[in-house]
């Protein structure tokens, strides 16, 4: 008997949605054959160094470039002088203070002029025939500065006295912002029977990619058009902010990007070395290429996180949430990025509440400019900082009224009977199972066998704690997205889309979308996204939003390329349009046996093989904007299980379950590796990473010797499971997956480290639990009992 096999059901059976597809560019990476963009060179291109400013404050009297002009292989220097004619840089959030008045952005030059505000601060710009006389020249450029008083921290820059980096922003205040109802939320804590009351630093972290900054500036002087070729997280808007800031046409300027090695958020602004590459490569008519040094990226890549708050939790009789109050700080830096005032301040708002019914929520946060590295997006943006507030503040709830944590939890859940629920934050949650996510992740971690397992690390002479981890994240909404397909003449299908990935896995995640809609071969499809020539519309990776919006756009268009290809093949089959069907991949007469496949159809049009009439475009290509998704709500919870040596201090994640409801998942495997890597940067954050600066603004954690980032050793296996309810927010039902492991991390880490060391009395412990921290904590609790 003859069994034919319908290869395009195959592929979608094999290649869909749903299946743990292995990362098409992987092999690509693994042979080292990916392109970053230092390893981009083109003919004639010169190299440029930075010079910045030692100081963290002072005020710049001039730049003595004499001795660096005259050295081998210098071609020109750039001061921001040079760079005055072009526009400023910041950020555009409408953000308003509690009088209406708008927040102070003091947008800033390319390059200080008048006064250096943090150590890193860009002053100059040397650019040589290699990169070695470069940095060579930049180190004998003498900078005239008359050092001021510094202020590191958000708490201390408010206080009278304290110096002030802008004169038009008192008290170091950029924004004072408020969200809910003061008065509502003090009467409810007047009649709450319970406050718990805590005060959290949320620790400064350096970004530390794997792979530092990189550009190269290049410029057509015949059309007048840049080309810049450099790390991000989307050309599209990349080239939009620098077409604004150039003061040129969007037109006049094209970014590319190649493989990006990680960013987390950072790469995805335009920063100042930017705008000085390209003014260098217009002024010498070469193309101009710099690379961030690992030394020098400690202070000029963005820093994440950094804020310093009050938290407060109403409680009734029976252990229900009344109120939420934050009262807190976020540090900005010198200069506020495009994001900076973001994370400390709306997105604590619209995150905190979690999977909790919280009736009323007051946030107070003032965004203050501190002589610091400058703050910007970090994995989650302030979606981890808000869960982890939460989480903390109900393991605190629970052990000062003496009820289990579990049980506290369920017993404010937002109940799934409640779905779609108008939280406190202003977002209407669509979809989720929050107590059956908890139950199901205590099932899956043993919770019941702790307590042998604490027996069995106390005979070790070790502390066992363990801790939950419960979250909801709200998803930045996605912008326009490009979805735009075609069928190359080599057999191959390109998927174009403005997202771009730096290290999620778009191209197998995407290429699966596209199979499950039309049904073409797997290994055929191909991903472009870091080229802004090929985009009408791209929003970029960030806030887990890019299988949302990239896919969405995917089906789209494929709906698109379907209602075309069934006009064509009703030529190609003489049949009525009306009586053609598509699925798996082919077009079929329906009823009969009579059908071409999408690939076949692609291909006759190609050898102009199908008479069309003038009306019908011969061409299966298609080129579509999606609008903007409401925002998706990812959640989740962790266990984590810690151990502490008492004598050091150490401490060790030893077990971690994490259960997750991410929505239509299009790729566990994928999945499973994105949470992998937020659960281990979470680790980093609450037991390894801080940034700190001395009393002068100089950091003292400026490389890997002092500034500890968490290794493979530092993290257990992981057991990871998917308990999904689909979001009704998008097409796909997806809700992202890329910053959820922080959310959960956080907390669960953190509340087993209290847990283990509860028996000293200690009820909190800040981040980054140090062993020097533990240890000097425990010691003073054994000091403290005689």
């Amino acid at each position: 008997m003859n069994v034919r096999i319908d290869e395009n059901a195959l592929a979608v059976t094999q290649f869909g949605i749903g299946q743990p597809v292995p990362r098409a560019e992987d092999p690509m990476l693994l042979r080292g054959e990916g392109r970053y963009t230092d390893d981009v060179s083109v003919p004639g291109q010169v190299h440029a160094a930075v010079v910045r400013s030692p100081y963290a404050h002072g005020l710049l009297k001039g730049v003595d470039t004499e001795a660096a002009a005259a050295m081998p292989g210098v071609l020109a220097i750039y001061t921001g002088r040079d760079l005055a004619e072009y526009g400023l840089l910041g950020s555009s959030l409408p953000f308003k203070n509690p009088d209406g008045t708008p927040m102070r952005r003091m947008l800033r030059e390319a390059f200080a002029t008048d006064k250096v505000r943090f150590v890193g601060d860009p002053v100059a710009l040397v650019v040589a025939k290699t990169a070695l006389q470069a940095q060579d020249a930049a180190e004998t450029v003498t900078l005239d500065i008359d050092e001021l008083p510094a202020v590191t921290e958000a708490s201390e820059a408010v206080k009278p006295g304290a110096p002030l980096l802008y004169d038009d922003a008192p008290e170091n205040t950029a924004l004072d912002f408020r969200y809910g109802d003061a008065a509502a939320v003090d009467a409810a804590f007047a009649k709450a029977a319970h406050v718990t009351r805590l005060h959290v630093v949320n620790n400064r972290l350096v970004v530390n990619a794997l792979e530092p900054r990189s550009a190269l500036a290049e410029y057509d002087r015949k059309t007048g058009r840049f080309t810049f070729t450099a790390c991000s997280q989307g050309t599209f808007g990349m080239r939009n902010t620098l077409a604004d800031v150039l003061k040129l046409p969007k037109d006049k300027v094209r970014v590319i990007t190649g493989q990006v090695g990680g960013s987390f958020g950072m790469k995805g602004v335009v920063f100042p070395e930017y705008v000085a590459l390209l003014h260098a490569a217009r002024a010498l008519g070469k193309p101009v290429k710099w690379t961030d040094r690992r030394s020098e990226s400690f202070v000029s890549d963005h820093h994440g996180r950094d804020h310093e708050v009050d938290l407060e939790l109403a409680l009734d009789a029976k252990g229900r949430i009344l109120a939420l109050r934050v009262d807190g700080f976020g540090n900005l830096g010198g200069y506020m990025t495009p994001f900076g005032p973001m994370m400390a301040s709306l997105n604590i708002a619209k995150n905190i509440a979690s999977v909790y019914r919280t009736p009323l929520i007051g946030v107070r946060s003032r965004c203050v400019f501190t002589n610091t590295v400058p703050t910007g997006a970090y994995r989650g943006a302030g979606r981890p900082e808000g869960n982890y507030y939460m989480e903390r503040l109900m393991d605190t709830a629970a052990r000062e009224t003496g009820i289990d944590p579990a049980v506290l939890r369920r017993r404010n859940h937002i109940p799934t009977k409640a779905l779609p629920y108008a939280a406190a934050s202003g977002m209407t949650y669509d979809s989720g199972d929050f107590t059956g996510l908890l139950d199901r992740t205590l099932e899956a971690a043993d919770w019941k066998g702790f307590k042998a397992r604490k027996a069995a690390s106390r005979k070790r002479g070790l502390l066992r704690g363990r801790g939950i981890g419960q979250y909801l994240e709200v998803t930045a909404p996605p912008m326009k997205e490009m979805g735009g397909i075609r069928f190359e003449k080599d057999g191959t299908v390109t998927i174009i889309t403005g997202t771009l990935d730096f290290g999620q896995g778009h191209w197998s995640a995407f290429a699966q979308v596209l199979v499950s809609k039309l049904g073409v071969p797997f290994d055929a499809i191909r991903l472009v996204q870091g080229d802004s020539d090929r985009l009408i519309a791209g929003g970029g990776t960030g806030g887990s939003k890019s299988i949302m919006a990239s896919g969405a756009a995917i089906l789209e268009a494929g709906d698109k390329v379907i209602e075309r290809g069934r006009v064509i093949a009703s030529h190609a089959l003489e049949a009525g349009v009306d009586d053609i069907e598509f699925a798996a991949g082919r077009f079929r007469i329906a009823g009969t046996d009579r059908a071409i496949g999408i690939m076949d159809l692609a291909r006759k049009l190609d050898q102009g093989a199908i008479a069309l009439p003038p009306d019908v475009p011969p061409t299966l290509d298609v080129d579509h904007v999606h609008e903007a998704a409401p925002s998706a709500f990812p959640n989740g919870c962790h266990a984590a299980e810690v151990e502490i040596d008492p004598d050091t201090g150490t401490t060790r994640v030893v077990r971690y379950t994490a259960v997750n409801d991410f929505g239509t998942v299009i790729n566990p495997m994928l999945v499973e590796g994105q949470m992998h890597g937020g659960v281990v940067q979470g680790i980093g954050q609450a037991l390894l990473e801080r940034t700190v600066f001395d009393d002068d603004g100089q950091i003292v954690t400026g490389s890997f010797m002092d500034y500890a980032m968490p290794r493979a050793d530092d993290a257990p296996f992981f057991t990871v499971e998917s308990r999904p309810t689909p979001a009704k927010t998008n097409l796909l039902g997806a809700k992202g997956c890329g910053e959820a492991g922080c959310a959960g991390s956080l907390p669960a880490v953190m509340n087993a480290v209290v847990d283990a060391l509860a028996d000293f009395g200690i009820r909190h412990v800040d981040m980054p639990a140090t062993p020097e921290k533990i240890w000097a904590l425990i010691r003073e609790a054994r000091n403290a009992r005689g």
